[in-house]
């Protein structure tokens, strides 16, 4: 039986590429890592896995540059896709809405990055995925952000509802396909460093404490945990799931949790 296939985008750190590990060592998956660049970390699972890992430098903002990597992986493993975790993304602009500092470009070039790649990908890969022998899976890496409102986090509240939206209409609009978006919770990556170290300027100090008091407990959660999840859904998520918001901790997601 061949091995599933794979991508996984902004996979060169944090979840990303804690989801690539795992699909490779825990689920016996091969893998297209698409990422702006190559990290060492990322150079080091190749030399581990050079048969199974296929990494690609890759700008997810340029459609160009995300069919050519979809081409790359087609003609390594085959025209079948399997599953597609849409991770890459971005937290800035960390601002409040009122800041006449942060221009409207920036805005625009948070939506270039958490929305408009996932469109971009989504056209390329759906051929592929609707392929799938056993059900084509796209898993949205989203946020609780979608349904919050955190003061500074206009950007990313927004961008992350635009996300949730696109899923649930992929959902109707592919019957075969399970579409999902996925909160992971507070995980112990770059991301929430950035959030404790910078987040006070432009978040309530209510809301800031969260995150802090969250790091300084020991609550946070491991990357390879929630990894494993994400990677489980990538290949197994039910068709009754599909186009839902559903949470790291929520209950049906502990079935696909690490036993």
């Amino acid at each position: 039986m061949s091995k599933p296939l794979v991508l996984v985008t902004g996979a060169s750190k944090g979840i990303g590429f804690a989801v690539a590990k795992s699909l490779l060592e825990e689920h016996n998956a091969n893998v297209v890592a698409l990422s702006r660049s190559v990290t060492p970390e990322l150079n080091t699972l190749i030399e581990a896995h050079p048969s199974s890992l296929l990494a690609i430098p890759c700008d997810v903002t340029d459609e160009d540059a995300q069919a050519c990597a979809f081409s790359q992986a087609k003609a390594r493993f085959g025209s079948v896709l399997d599953g597609l975790v849409l991770n890459a993304g971005t937290l800035d602009p960390l601002a409040r809405i009122s800041n006449s500092t942060i221009t409207l470009d920036a805005w625009k070039h948070h939506f270039d990055v958490n929305f408009f790649s996932l469109v971009s990908a989504l056209q390329v890969a759906l051929p592929a995925l609707r392929s799938s022998p056993n059900n084509g899976r796209v898993i949205f890496i989203s946020s609780g952000a979608a349904t919050g409102g955190t003061p500074g986090w206009g950007a990313y509240n927004a961008g992350k509802a635009a996300m949730n939206s696109l899923a649930r209409t992929l959902a109707k609009e592919e019957a075969a396909v399970v579409s999902l978006a996925f909160a992971p919770g507070k995980v112990d990556t770059a991301m929430q460093e950035a959030l404790r170290n910078t987040g006070a300027a432009h978040m309530n100090e209510s809301d800031h404490n969260v995150f802090t008091d969250a790091y300084r407990q020991g609550t946070l959660v491991r990357p390879s945990d929630v990894a494993y999840v994400i990677a489980n859904l990538s290949l197994r998520a039910p068709l009754s799931l599909s186009g839902s918001f559903v949470r790291y901790n929520d209950e049906h997601c502990k079935e696909f949790a690490r036993k």
